[in-house]
């Protein structure tokens, strides 16, 4: 099944190389791998914005939230039915967030084992990406052992790569204060450590890939951020305040009566 899966990555990137003019005909395989992320990307674009309206919705109720730890400090289980509760009232789902991280997954391990294979796929064939990076199955730390000047285009993407997977949790935070916005960063600082550990030994081909998919989700996760807040403006524009009526009707005056005998 999984060898399934690698020959059906190799054949979606072979395609596009193809199209691009293959080997002959000046084909480029950073670029195929490019156009596979773009598209792939485009499919998963109402996914994406889901959880990014989810997110934004969730820094709207942040003060709630809050409040919520504050009140409930001493009772854990009715303070996790109470955020549940925020939850469901502010359409927020918690895991919504992983998800488009969790679908790259299997495309990064397919993608990382196919670029390993790449010599005895296509029998001898060059992997440069327009003489950017000279060889795309070529791992960080295979060109760092070749010298400076071979190493500098494999750390830039080694930085896009580990730099552009958490941008976005950065960027969602910005707006934000106190120690949520402390830990996240903090958060986001050692997971992207860890990513620079991952890409030191993974094919160039793999940071390409998984570098341009995350500088495209950081694109489409602000255009979504704009069109919410263009609503959420336009939604309190529209908002009339009804003046409140005053009944300040006068009460007839009745006549006096005129005294007899005048």
């Amino acid at each position: 099944m999984w060898d399934a899966i690698k020959d059906g990555m190799f054949w979606i990137v072979e395609f596009f190389y193809n199209l691009l003019g293959g080997e002959a005909g000046g084909g480029d395989w950073g670029m195929a791998i490019i156009i596979v992320t773009v598209i792939f990307r485009i499919i998963i674009s109402p996914l994406m914005h889901k959880q990014t309206k989810s997110s934004f919705q969730m820094q709207k109720v942040q003060p709630l939230m809050q409040e919520i730890q504050r009140k409930f400090a001493d009772d854990p289980v009715r303070q996790q039915e109470e955020m549940q509760k925020l939850y469901a009232e502010a359409k927020f789902n918690p895991i919504a967030g992983c998800l488009p991280m969790l679908l790259q997954m299997p495309i990064f391990i397919a993608l990382f084992q196919v670029l390993q294979e790449m010599g005895t796929r296509t029998h001898g064939s060059t992997y440069e990406f327009y003489n950017l990076v000279p060889s795309l199955i070529t791992t960080p730390s295979q060109a760092f052992a070749e010298g400076i000047g071979a190493f500098i285009p494999y750390v830039i993407l080694m930085i896009i790569f580990a730099g552009a997977t958490f941008l976005p949790m950065v960027l969602q935070q910005r707006n934000n204060e106190g120690a949520q916005k402390k830990q996240m960063l903090i958060m986001s600082g050692v997971m992207s450590i860890f990513m620079l550990w991952i890409s030191w030994n993974s094919p160039a081909g793999v940071l390409l890939f998984w570098g341009t998919s995350s500088l495209i989700g950081v694109a489409q996760q602000q255009i979504s951020m704009a069109i919410m807040r263009k609503k959420d403006a336009e939604a309190e524009e529209s908002i009339e305040v009804k003046p409140i009526e005053v009944d300040v009707t006068r009460k007839v005056k009745k006549p006096r009566p005129t005294k007899k005998g005048k």
